[in-house]
């Protein structure tokens, strides 16, 4: 009898193990808006990089420079978004900064946007393409691109300060606005952004 009952124990242990087992490996997925703010670990994130691009580049689209260019040029400028440094001390999406400036260039309808760097050599290769398979009417030819009159380009910084089991990120986006033709710099702007991140566990 005691036999028994111990494979009984055994048999509801093991089913009550397999059950706890089965409930911890679950997952739970909200979808959340696209624009809704949610900031999880204090870290840059989506909305920090929307924001910080949308009003610097409001910013450098209302100064000066632009006005003096169009009247001087009687053409809108075409810009170029260079290099955009990430010196802070975690991992940034650059790519996506970059993305987030272009977007808004490009909507402003302020400016014309030529391609990077990167895209100009895919560019290139399919005219080179185009040279040995495209009919004549179609074919694009080489030397006919449109050159940048000013490059957008800066880097992103942090400091971190911190005290127990409190944080407080501190994030500075710098960028400059250079003229491809003589190196002016006709604009520099500066976003800061401060978290202050309290939680029971903080690693560093």
């Amino acid at each position: 009898m005691r036999c028994k009952l111990t494979e009984n124990t055994q048999a509801v242990m093991l089913a009550l193990a397999l059950v706890l087992s089965a409930t911890g490996c679950s997952t739970a997925v909200t979808r959340m808006d696209a624009g809704e703010v949610k900031d999880l670990s204090g870290a840059w994130n989506d909305t920090d990089s929307q924001q910080v691009s949308e009003e610097m580049i409001r910013d450098v689209l209302s100064r000066t420079w632009l006005g003096e260019f169009t009247r001087a040029q009687k053409r809108q400028p075409a810009v170029i978004v260079g290099e955009v440094a990430n010196l802070s001390h975690e991992h940034i999406n650059v790519n996506t900064f970059v993305a987030d400036m272009e977007r808004a260039l490009i909507n402003s309808d302020k400016v014309q946007f030529v391609a990077s760097s990167r895209e100009r050599l895919e560019i290139r290769d399919e005219r080179k393409d185009q040279d040995l398979h495209a009919s004549e009417v179609t074919r694009k030819p080489m030397g006919q691109e449109k050159g940048a009159d000013f490059m957008l380009k800066g880097t992103i910084n942090t400091i971190i300060d911190a005290s127990g089991k409190t944080q407080l990120r501190f994030y500075q986006v710098d960028l400059t606005l250079i003229s491809m033709a003589d190196n002016r710099k006709v604009w520099v702007g500066q976003k800061k952004i401060k978290k202050l991140v309290e939680r029971s566990n903080l690693r560093f």
